[in-house]
């Protein structure tokens, strides 16, 4: 069986993700920089495919496998020790 998004909404810090298998995924929108920093209006023009969300504006791709996997925003860099 594949999971997918059946429907996203916001809070001030959280996006959260209902799937078709009845659970709701909470994640941070400290994760995704353009989500955080987009209006409510822009967040709003998601669209869901059977594998992930899509913002076209925002230029902004999150699949489901990677919400479940626990990983944000992938093109971001990440800071090495030095």
């Amino acid at each position: 069986m594949s999971i997918s998004a059946t429907a996203v909404h916001f809070d001030e810090h959280t996006m959260w993700v209902d799937l078709s298998d009845g659970r709701s995924l909470g994640v941070p929108l400290a994760w995704f920089p353009r989500l955080l920093n987009a209006t409510a209006a822009q967040r709003d023009r998601v669209e869901l495919s059977r594998t992930g969300l899509h913002w076209e504006e925002l230029d902004e791709d999150i699949s489901v496998a990677g919400l479940l996997a626990g990983r944000g925003d992938i093109t971001r860099k990440t800071e090495t020790a030095a």
